[in-house]
């Protein structure tokens, strides 16, 4: 006699989409969370512009150090933007302003992966930030001659950074806005989280973009302490906008810089009302209106 086959329990067969579902979670954190495009990709979106500029990918010799990754795109004529990404992020995170057309108007465009994102050592961090600026200027170093004017934009981490660039390299920068940027030592919210993962039994469980993330997370205070000695370094006129409400980066960091650019010729501070930390997204006019301040 045949014996009619029973169907599987429906706690195994849960088991199996549970498995399915986290097989594809991690797929997904691994792959997308990279936070990162390939050259051809970076360089086919951002050649999609009004002008019809072509965009350039390009890496800074390994010879001495790890290779950074920059792209860069606009007439040679003009002054340089150089845009600087927080954590996690890429040189991705600028695709709008880089394409923006009223920019491209006014100047060339140029976005580095910072050291531990994109494609410069994705999952290697580099927690010096004086050793981070170097990197950087390093390929800021190589348009000097051909831009009259080099303005530096960063966000978040990458505000830190573009302050100590502007501190050690105060011949390379000829304007400085620094965006929802950390620059006040332990005026930050640090996540409970940022602890246990940092250790290395846990470290594998998170993206690469992320470990790099939350290793600078806790070098933050250390080295904006290094750095609060040298503020009377940065010479260029300085504009820094925040959000009133940011929550990550909290406001105290834009009056504690006000307080220390004596050295600057000019010093603008706006605290939008009402926004948080991502101004690229919720004020993208008021960092436009701040870049052509800067240019002009």
């Amino acid at each position: 006699m045949n014996r009619q086959k029973q169907p599987r329990p429906w706690y195994k067969r849960k088991r199996y989409y549970a498995l399915a579902a986290l097989a594809l979670f991690f797929g997904y954190v691994y792959h997308f969370l990279t936070l990162r495009l390939s050259d051809s990709e970076l360089s086919s979106r951002l050649s999609d512009n009004a002008w019809a500029y072509p965009a350039q990918v390009d890496y800074t010799a390994a010879a001495v150090d790890r290779p950074i990754r920059y792209v860069t795109m606009g007439a040679d004529s003009l002054p340089l933007i150089a845009f600087i990404h927080g954590a996690p992020s890429s040189s991705s995170f600028w695709l709008s302003l880089m394409r923006d057309s009223a920019l491209l108007a006014h100047a060339a465009m140029l976005a580095v992966d910072r050291p531990g994102y994109g494609y410069s050592g994705l999952g290697c961090p580099d927690t010096n930030v004086a050793h981070q600026a170097g990197l950087i200027a390093r390929v800021l170093q190589k348009f000097r001659a051909a831009h009259r004017k080099i303005i530096l934009h960063g966000s978040s981490y990458g505000g830190t950074v573009a302050a100590r660039i502007a501190m050690d390299y105060p011949e390379l920068v000829d304007g400085l806005l620094l965006q929802s940027a950390s620059l006040a030592p332990g005026a930050e919210k640090i996540f409970w989280l940022s602890y246990p993962t940092s250790h290395w039994s846990l470290r594998w469980l998170i993206p690469a973009t992320f470990r790099v993330a939350n290793a600078e997370k806790l070098s933050h205070r250390s080295q904006l302490e290094a750095m609060a000695p040298r503020w009377a370094r940065i010479t260029a006129p300085t504009i820094i906008l925040h959000g009133s409400e940011d929550g990550l980066i909290y406001p105290e960091n834009a009056y504690y810089a006000c307080d220390r650019l004596h050295c600057a010729p000019s010093v603008e501070m706006y605290m939008a009302p009402g926004r948080g930390h991502d101004l690229l997204w919720t004020a993208p006019r008021l960092i436009k209106t701040a870049l052509l301040r800067l240019v002009q």
